[in-house]
């Protein structure tokens, strides 16, 4: 049985109520501009068409992304995945890449995943670097940004090897650095909702098949309100900043990148679905800044900002914040003079 937060369902209904009544003006565009005369029809009829298209190039991606997290979180145990963690630090390191690639789950579903494990005994550094790298090194992933960027594949490699590189130097900080454990929660609290264990789980092959097709709806459900804020958000940008506005910042060495990650931040994107976003700005974004884009979010954004912060002391978190930062920053730089 799920338990509701009052506060959240509210929340979900308010955002709810304002994404349809923004939905409603947008494909009704006359409406909207008898309501706010400085906007004309041509320019919220390119709005509609943006946001439109930005739906439908994500939307696959959202729902294959959403299935086959829910399939993990259901029938992969957290022993199943504990087997795959030598002791060795960066053995444990290239492990916890391998299960980024192994198991696609989005960054929502690992952070309650590593909370489990962490309790559980996998060493700390270990799962801040499947946290990291996992959303962003995963084939659905790579699926989504290989057809956001057909053109320009040295983006594509280039996010997953900023991604690794990133994860690898903040794992390697927090195993040489941090020695107390950073989990708010003690290991019996932690484990004693996990829904991955066997001995809370329904054996009966349907009532797997109901857990995951439930644990989807949900899941669907948060990401799609992100989703339509975020491709909302994308094509008002579009339309009705000027375009010469955004070439400016967009073309600015130091400028760009901040602006993007800044953006990738507030968004708070599903990692399956911000690249088709990321690319309706390739035409005035430099591709550094793209980088920046496509790595920082999937990483660090509000929503998982929170979640860290359930999970961990502020202290470590903050820790986080300042390593990603500070590695997305320099790093997808550096990328954008080497391969871009």
């Amino acid at each position: 049985m799920l338990r509701t937060n009052p506060v959240q369902l509210a929340l979900n209904g308010l955002i709810i109520v304002l994404i349809s009544f923004l939905l409603v003006l947008a494909m009704n565009p006359e409406v909207l501009a008898a309501a706010v005369p400085v906007f004309g029809s041509v320019e919220l009829q390119s709005f509609k068409t943006v946001l439109i298209s930005l739906i439908l190039e994500v939307l696959p991606f959202i729902l294959i992304g959403v299935l086959v997290s829910s399939f993990m979180q259901t029938f992969v145990s957290d022993r199943m995945i504990q087997r795959f963690i030598p002791r060795n630090a960066m053995m444990g390191i290239m492990s916890a890449v391998l299960l980024g690639i192994i198991f696609p789950v989005c960054e929502c579903g690992l952070i309650p995943i590593i909370r489990r494990l962490v309790a559980k005994g996998m060493p700390l550094y270990v799962g801040v670097v499947f946290i990291l790298t996992g959303p962003i090194v995963n084939p659905i992933v790579y699926a989504s940004t290989y057809n956001a960027f057909r053109t320009r594949p040295d983006i594509l490699y280039s996010r997953m090897g900023l991604a690794i590189l990133v994860g690898a130097f903040i794992g390697l900080f927090v195993h040489h650095f941090v020695k107390k454990n950073p989990l708010k929660n003690s290991p019996a609290t932690l484990c004693a909702d996990s829904g991955s264990d066997h001995k809370h789980r329904p054996h009966n092959g349907n009532s797997k098949l109901f857990s995951m097709l439930e644990h989807s709806a949900s899941e669907f459900f948060e990401m799609g309100k992100y989703l339509m804020f975020g491709t909302m958000v994308t094509a008002a940008i579009q339309t009705f900043v000027p375009r010469g506005e955004l070439l400016a910042i967009g073309q600015g060495e130091y400028s760009s990148h901040l602006f993007m990650m800044g953006y990738a931040y507030i968004l708070s994107l599903c990692s399956t679905s911000d690249a088709f976003v990321a690319s309706s700005f390739a035409g005035t974004f430099s591709a550094g800044s793209l980088l920046s884009f496509l790595v920082f979010g999937p990483m660090l954004d509000l929503k998982t900002t929170l979640m860290f912060l359930s999970v961990f002391r502020t202290r470590f978190v903050l820790l986080l914040i300042v390593l990603i930062t500070f590695s997305v920053f320099i790093g997808s730089n550096i990328f954008s003079q080497l391969f871009l």
